[in-house]
């Protein structure tokens, strides 16, 4: 029988020489959307932030769309466990669960958790002919037109369908409005734009610009707090003090490698990650998006801290789906 030490020590060493090795190809960061979406501009920012801390490595973005997310997440979930093919993915990854009760995948067993990228906070907006102009106004006009008007998003399990979901559990209108389901948030912000749609929630990334523009209507932030330190959504109030209660939603951004990929890449890459998420550049980019990166306070940065934050908001948002009974399958 080999020496116990001897054989250990060998271990470790082949450990310590896979992570030294790793990368050996590109990298490959699946996003569940379509190209040109919140979540791809994430991903793209990311690759450039973490490839420097990665020997340079090639980084390619997949848009693996489809299916409210769950074609790209099973995608990586079913790909070889050596970390290079990795999940970027917003909190679709905690309301999958409750929104489609079949999935091909188990969120909390079948990846390894990288780390959180970002918190990116999500505006209630409308179309600029809507007379309201706050959102007191804008909520009696909503509940004067029940039956009247409708909401948009990106599709079942995209950040703007999760906020709308929870906006109008939150606001309890007697009637929910008529929704218009688009394939991305392209497609559904050109139709707010356009005045086809009255009504759309979704992430700061996608809707700065346009209220910048004044080609939407604002009306306000869903974080707990004000975004006091944003030169142009500071202006807007939070939902919870326009009497919504408890009402905090921000769309994260965390990043996922295969169940069993081996733990010395898995450490290689959280360090690639969390040395991007202190990179001035990829920092500046993102508030300039209205996303706050995660900080190295963070707990959620960590593999563990990660997973438990994750289980914990799919118990949150399994209670607003179910009590809504909006299901994907």
């Amino acid at each position: 029988m080999p020496n116990k030490k001897l054989w250990s020590l060998t271990l470790a060493l082949l450990a310590s020489s896979a992570a030294l090795a790793f990368p050996t190809k590109p990298i490959t960061f699946v996003v569940p959307f379509a190209a040109g979406g919140p979540t791809d501009t994430v991903a793209r920012q990311l690759a450039e932030a973490m490839r420097k801390h990665l020997d340079n490595a090639t980084i390619v973005v997949d848009n693996a769309a489809g299916a409210g997310g769950t074609i790209g997440a099973n995608k990586v979930a079913r790909a070889a466990p050596d970390g290079h093919t990795l999940l970027v993915w917003h909190i679709g990854m905690a309301a999958t669960p409750a929104l489609y009760r079949k999935l091909p995948y188990k969120p909390l067993e079948d990846f390894e958790y990288l780390g959180i990228i970002n918190d990116v906070p999500m505006t209630l907006v409308g179309k600029p002919q809507l007379p309201a102009n706050t959102y007191r106004d804008f909520e009696n006009y909503i509940r004067a037109n029940q039956g009247k008007l409708n909401l948009g998003h990106a599709g079942l399990g995209s950040a703007s369908h999760i906020c709308g979901v929870m906006w109008q559990y939150a606001v309890k209108l007697d009637k929910s409005m008529a929704t218009i389901a688009y394939r991305g948030t392209g497609p559904a912000m050109n139709d707010l734009i356009a005045g086809t749609i009255d009504v759309m929630c979704d992430q700061t990334t996608n809707t700065t610009q346009q209220i910048e523009a004044g080609r939407i209507k604002a009306f306000a932030v869903t974080t707990a707090k004000p975004l006091s330190d944003h030169p142009l959504l500071k202006h807007y109030p939070t939902l919870q003090e326009m009497g919504l209660k408890d009402f905090n939603l921000t769309i994260w951004h965390g990043l996922y490698a295969p169940k069993g990929t081996p733990a010395p890449v898995l450490q290689k890459l959280n360090q690639a990650l969390r040395a991007a998420l202190k990179d001035p550049d990829f920092i500046k980019k993102q508030a300039e998006l209205g996303a706050i990166v995660a900080s190295e306070r963070d707990k959620r940065v960590t593999p563990e801290g990660h997973k438990a934050f994750v289980a914990a908001e799919i118990n949150k948002l399994k209670a607003v789906i179910d009590a809504a009974g909006q299901y994907a399958d």
